[in-house]
């Protein structure tokens, strides 16, 4: 079940936030995104080899890799280089209006999307209760948002018409190598790359764990609409949240828990009741148009 899929990958990106937020602390955020995707490209390339995969290479294949990438890329670096300069609350918020940016991209505009989205983002208010004021860093998530949004709906068309493992690795190729040219705008001193705990779990975590999510996510966007994928994912912030509280023994008192509650709420509201055929769906019903 995709959605069920999605609603695990959750559980790795709530930890991607708080394990690149300690290891900023070490490293500069672009050199950060450089060995995050060098180490995913290097463990997904690892696997293809030994299950002997091939991957294509044709022009539409390029072509479709570099669009998405080119989202991908814009999205990672606004999101990364803005915790610099907001606070951890105004980042979950702000990156998760990506639910609202999916419908609008793709002209989605029934009222079950809005009313399941509209719940999930109040709800979301109430946990992370982001500052009222804006800074460069919010500016700079608001941005990552929309990048990411598209990127998903890149994902919806794309995944649907390619093969999507090609896709999948092309981009962390594509990632590597882009993040490879502009880190260096930051100037990286050795004493970033110094090994540390710290450093080690971030990696582990964002460039291993978050790369299976990321395939797990390539593969629910063959099935489910874009808007589903984005609303699904917002519950990361809740998860995170839960997560903290049970391991960590960190407060979360009455308006947090009725406010991941509403977020879950949502969810479940988006994904059961859908209003809108997805992907595989429409095709389905084109083919027997065409067909007569």
């Amino acid at each position: 079940m995709p959605q069920f899929a999605l609603l695990l990958t959750t559980f790795v990106w709530g930890a991607t936030f708080p394990a690149t937020k300690a290891a900023l602390e070490q490293i500069s955020p672009l050199s950060f995104l450089f060995l995050r995707f060098l180490l995913g490209m290097t463990v997904v390339f690892a696997v293809l080899l030994f299950f002997r995969r091939p991957l294509i290479r044709d022009t539409s294949m390029m072509r479709a890799s570099l669009i998405a990438t080119a989202w991908l890329f814009i999205g990672y670096v606004l999101q990364t280089v803005g915790l610099r300069f907001t606070t951890a609350s105004n980042s979950a918020f702000i990156t998760v209006l990506y639910v609202v940016f999916v419908p609008l991209y793709l002209l989605r505009l029934g009222l079950h999307t809005w009313v399941s989205n509209g719940i999930a983002l109040a709800g979301l208010w109430l946990l992370v209760r982001p500052t009222a004021s804006a800074n460069l860093g919010d500016l700079l998530t608001l941005g990552s948002a929309a990048a990411f949004a598209a990127h998903m709906v890149c994902l919806e068309r794309y995944t649907r018409v390619a093969d999507p493992v090609s896709l999948f690795a092309w981009q962390l190729v594509l990632m590597t190598v882009a993040m490879s040219g502009v880190m260096w705008w930051e100037q990286p001193t050795l004493a970033m790359f110094e090994p540390s705990r710290v450093l080690a779990v971030g990696l582990v975590v964002t460039g291993i764990l978050a790369t299976g999510a990321f395939a797990v996510q390539m593969w629910a966007q063959r099935l489910l609409p874009a808007q589903q994928v984005a609303l699904l994912f917002a519950a990361e912030p809740a998860v995170a949240a839960w997560l903290a509280w049970y391991f960590l023994g960190e407060h979360l008192d009455a308006q947090g828990w009725f406010g991941s509650a509403m977020i879950l709420g949502g969810v479940l509201l988006g994904s059961w009741v859908t209003g809108e055929s997805s992907p595989a769906q429409q095709e389905s019903v084109t083919a027997r148009s065409e067909g007569g």
